[in-house]
């Protein structure tokens, strides 16, 4: 009969956080394994020494490499490789002799832990049990006393051997996280954490629970005292106390032309951040709820009362984000804001535009590539520019042969735009000349449909749709699963 092989967690650093199992597992073990550095230090081994007995059969796992280089043909990772190769049947041949093996993991076996390279190996081949540990996530937050998650709040835990662009982007989208791994990294992760304005908020914690542990802000950390055993958190914010700031900031963010899936991480890092939201009320019921955040919801129509509120607030020392869909540049609320700022009396107050998805894209990504070749946008609302411009512009366009992006087309009370716009563009286009007809892209009531120009109804057209008129290159196909997809070529006839 075989032995059993038991990933025995240990826990942060201090033998006394060991569970009641993970001693009982250690005490009726007959081979103790751990990994340790080529130095012979096992920091597992030495969390659990109290419970090691003289007749256990020991099995160092001695890592061939940890910081420095190697000459393995297959690099760091072939070099880690081999040896997980080898140990693992190491730990086989005392199994296969009937003898039980603990491996000895610091914190959790299954959290970032050197065991699940055993565990994945010989799982399949040997009884096998795992035994929780309690993790360092969990002993920093505790060392710090601050809750590190509440609520509806998100935890992201990140490796700090990420690039620095990929952990910008997560510190920046999430509420909470603890970065793993620093050591090295340590200059890195600050970087991302100053990029995505999370830097002042960061906790620096070193060898929780064990001797010459370490508690601070990140911020004032020297690179260079940075320990491989450190981690990098930025706790809960629902208790957090407001920064002090002598004048805040706008920041007009995009979301989407629908829901969460669409937001960019560096959207939803700086709705997470602002103070205040401003914005038409349907844009800020897509923002989720966060304690301590004011909202002020707004009818569609006072864009540049809702700007100049906006740079008030940013004014008396609050960061304020002004809410669009889509792309907050296109047709959208980043232009009122701009206008506004321009005047004297706000001219000082930072504004940053951040950009979003478009209804255009996200309608075109849903059909194929219709607007895969030189496009022109324009919106069929007369009530800031005549019909007249829109006409002209419409007649442009369609004479030099762009596909269209057509905004705005219709509402309770424009209703012959489109009809109008339909007459126009049959002057240059054939009747066949494919339009995607797209409403609520992304929400509940989604329709996505390809009708030929000629056959256009208007009487389906409202505010909620846009429409993706092809150049005379744009084609269609029905591939085997029946659905119709269009592309307008990258490569003209003549060229």
């Amino acid at each position: 009969m075989s032995g059993k092989l038991y990933g025995v967690g240990l826990g942060p650093g201090d033998p006394s956080l060991m569970t009641v199992r993970a001693v009982e597992v250690i005490a009726e073990a007959d081979v103790i394994a751990y990994h340790s550095a080529r130095h012979g230090r096992s920091i597992a081994r030495s969390i659990a020494a109290g419970h090691i007995r003289a007749d256990h059969v020991e099995e160092p796992l001695v890592y061939p490499v940890t910081t420095e280089t190697t000459d393995h043909p297959g690099g760091y990772k072939g070099a880690m490789e081999e040896f997980y190769a080898e140990a693992s049947e190491r730990l086989a041949a005392h199994l296969a002799a009937g003898r039980t093996v603990a491996v000895l993991a610091e914190g959790d076996p299954l959290f970032y832990g050197s065991y699940m390279h055993m565990h994945k190996r010989l799982v399949d081949r040997f009884p096998t049990e795992v035994i929780p540990g309690v993790t360092s996530v969990s002993a920093a937050a505790a060392r710090l006393g601050t809750p590190l998650v509440e609520g509806e709040e998100v935890l992201t835990i990140l490796p700090g051997t990420l690039p620095e662009e990929e952990l910008t982007a997560r510190l920046a989208a999430t509420d909470c996280a603890v970065v793993m791994k620093l050591g090295r990294t340590y200059p890195k992760v600050r970087r991302a954490l100053a990029d995505s304005d999370r830097l002042a908020e960061a906790r620096y914690v070193e060898r929780a629970t064990m001797a010459g542990e370490r508690l601070g802000a990140l911020a004032d950390i020297d690179a260079d005292s940075v320990p491989y055993f450190s981690v990098a958190v930025l706790p809960s914010r629902v208790d957090a106390e407001p920064v002090a700031r002598e004048r805040g900031e706008v920041v007009v963010v995009g979301t989407g032309p629908a829901g969460p899936l669409w937001l960019t991480p560096q959207t939803r890092g700086a709705l997470a951040a602002v103070d205040d939201l401003v914005g038409y009320t349907t844009y800020l019921d897509r923002v989720p709820v966060r304690p301590g955040q004011r909202r002020h919801g707004s009818d569609n129509r006072v864009e540049s009362e809702r700007a100049e509120f906006a740079l008030q607030l940013a004014r008396s020392g609050r960061r304020v984000a002004v809410v669009s869909g889509g792309d907050p540049g296109v047709f959208a609320m980043a232009t009122a804001v701009l206008e506004v700022a321009a005047q004297d009396a706000y001219k000082d107050v930072p504004v940053r535009v951040l950009p979003g998805v478009t209804a255009a894209h996200a309608a075109a990504a849903r059909a194929g590539a219709p607007l895969g070749h030189d496009y022109a946008t324009i919106s069929l609302s007369d009530r800031l520019k005549p019909w007249d411009v829109i006409a002209g512009r419409l007649r442009a366009a369609a004479s030099a042969d762009l596909a269209l992006a057509l905004y705005n087309p219709g509402s309770r009370s424009r209703t012959w735009q489109v009809g109008k716009a339909k007459e126009v563009l049959l002057e240059h286009r054939a009747p066949d000349t494919p339009v995607v007809v797209a409403r609520d892209v992304g929400g509940s009531g989604e329709r996505v449909r390809t009708v030929p120009l000629g056959e256009l109804d208007p009487a389906e057209v409202d505010m909620r749709t846009i429409l993706l008129v092809g150049s005379s290159q744009t084609c269609t196909a029905r591939r085997g699963d029946g659905e119709e997809i269009v592309w307008t070529p990258r490569r003209y006839p003549q060229a």
